[in-house]
Parts: structure tokens; C-alpha cells; sequence
């Protein structure tokens, strides 16, 4: 345990942390990381699972398996059934996933941040969909999963998805010492930029939540249940991707292959919900951010 301990404090040393997590060859490492994860073969399953508790605070105790093929198949883990309670009232937006709360506030204009002093734009991290202005003045919420986390994502709102964009990019480390360090790293990183529509009766009927997932280093692939694509780095198909999904408040929209991040933009007139601020810890299904606005 003593061991454990130091080794877990020396990785905390942010130089050191910055540069095993950065200063690697990352395409690579994250290919490469991509194909061992999936190794069926036990011993390589068992060691690689060992290893991981080892260095992590990994809880398997609510997984819905007690067996898994590989590596892979732990991570992409589903949970036993109502572990996860949705907040139901209509105004709120859940927490797509387990996470902890990073960069959060009004979006100014179309400036986001990622830490503090470190800007990006709206149109950096979209593309062309920004300048619809949707989100313009509206409300962000950074959420970072950590690698023991549960890494599947579920809809905030009863919402329609109309359109998937996919960005190609960099695997940069996505922890509060890289986003300290690098510019813009969310707008470097590969990502999808999923375009939702409230549906239902709420007071936020008609509003559009955009969830950004993020990938990084070792984390670089991302499945969605209404595409039949794979989102990872050589993935050679169409940028946009139309849809037209329907998903219940709460229920599973697709997974990242190990964990990452995920930025939820709001329009104006949502708020964080009392109580969560920086380094909160949220689980799927918690009340997120709260519509405001008084109904007509």
C-alpha cells in the first residue's frame, strides 16, 4: 500500500505527470493501447485489470458483470440496473455521465474556457455550426471521467439528436495539468459534436444541448447506438453525419472505448443547479444545470 501510495504522489508532480502524459508519441500509444485493451487472451486480461486497480480507485462492485472478456470490455463496463437515478423534473438537463466538474459559467458571447486564462471559441470547437448562434451567451459544463469511471454517456433531455459532427485531431491528456498548459486543447483533441433538441413538455421544449464529447491519449475511439461507424482516429468517412435519433431522459447514447470528456453547451436561459461547483463529483443521471427562464 505504501508503494501504491508513493508511486500514485510521484505521478502527481506536475512536470513529470505533463511530460510521461504528453510528451510521448500519443497517436501511437493510443493505437496501440486501442488493440492490447481488446486482448481476450486471461492472463493479459487479468495482469492488465490488476495493474489498473493498482493505480486507480477502480470499483467494479457496481458493474452488472463479474467476468470480463479483456480490458476493454471493463472499461465500456454497464452497471447493474438503478444504480443510476434520473432526475426527472422537466427544467433540469442531467448529467450525461459520472464525472467531475471542471471549467463551468455563462458562455461570454461565444468564449468558452477550459481553465482559467485559457480561452477557446465556440466556432474553434464546432466548426461552422457555431455561428448559428445557438449557444451564444448561453451555459457550459466541462465534465472529465477519469479512467475507473463508468464511461458510458446518456441523454440530459428527452431529445431528438439531428446531426453528429466528427473532428479528427490530437489525443492530448485532458487532466487539469494539460488544460493548464495547453491552448485551446479541447479544439486539438479529437472529438463529435452531437446537436440535440429538447422534446417533451418542459419549459425548455424546442431548446438545442450540444454535448461534445472529447477524446485523449489512450482514449481515442467513441461509439454512438445510432451510428453504425466507429468515431476513431482513422475513421476515413463523412465529417457531418444527419441523423435522426429520439432518446428518452436518461437512456444510453453510446460510450467512449476507455473515458475523457464531455462539454455540454446550453442556450441562455440554463444555469448550474445549486450545490456542484468546481471538483464536484456528479453521477449519470444527477441534476445538472436547471432551465431558468420564467414559463410563458
Amino acid at each position: 500500500m505504501q508503494i501504491r501510495q508513493q508511486i500514485q504522489q510521484l505521478l502527481k508532480q506536475e512536470d513529470l505527470n505533463f511530460l510521461l502524459t504528453n510528451r510521448l508519441p500519443r497517436r501511437w500509444l493510443t493505437q496501440a493501447m486501442g488493440w492490447f485493451s481488446q486482448i481476450e487472451q486471461p492472463l493479459v486480461r487479468d495482469a492488465s485489470i490488476a495493474v489498473w486497480k493498482f493505480f486507480s480507485d477502480l470499483d467494479l462492485s457496481e458493474a452488472k458483470k463479474t467476468q470480463f472478456k479483456s480490458m476493454h470490455d471493463c472499461f465500456t463496463r454497464e452497471l447493474k440496473d438503478g444504480l443510476r437515478p434520473i432526475a426527472r423534473d422537466p427544467a433540469v438537463l442531467s448529467s450525461p455521465s459520472d464525472g467531475i466538474v471542471g471549467a463551468h459559467g455563462p458562455i461570454e458571447g461565444s468564449q468558452v474556457f477550459q481553465a482559467k486564462g485559457f480561452p477557446y471559441t465556440l466556432q474553434e470547437l464546432l466548426g461552422d455550426e457555431a455561428h448559428s448562434g445557438e449557444w451564444r451567451d448561453g451555459y457550459f459544463v466541462t465534465l472529465r471521467l477519469t479512467s475507473s469511471m463508468y464511461h458510458r454517456f446518456h441523454a440530459p433531455q428527452d431529445c431528438t439528436v439531428e446531426k453528429v459532427t466528427y473532428f479528427s485531431g490530437d489525443t492530448w491528456n485532458v487532466n487539469p495539468i494539460a488544460l493548464k498548459r495547453v491552448e485551446k486543447l479541447f479544439c486539438k483533441n479529437e472529438r463529435a459534436f452531437l446537436k440535440t433538441r429538447i422534446t417533451g413538455d418542459g419549459p425548455a421544449r424546442g431548446q438545442t444541448v450540444a454535448l461534445v464529447p472529447v477524446a485523449a491519449i489512450l482514449v481515442a475511439s467513441i461509439r454512438l447506438h445510432f451510428l453504425d461507424v466507429l468515431l476513431h482516429l482513422k475513421y476515413q468517412g463523412p465529417n457531418t453525419l444527419p441523423c435522426n435519433a429520439h432518446f428518452a431522459k436518461g437512456q444510453e447514447m453510446g460510450w467512449f472505448q476507455h473515458g475523457s470528456t464531455i462539454i455540454v453547451l446550453a442556450p441562455k436561459g440554463f444555469a448550474l443547479c445549486e450545490g456542484l461547483r468546481d471538483g464536484s463529483t456528479v453521477r449519470m443521471g444527477q441534476a445538472l444545470m436547471r432551465w431558468t427562464q420564467p414559463t410563458v
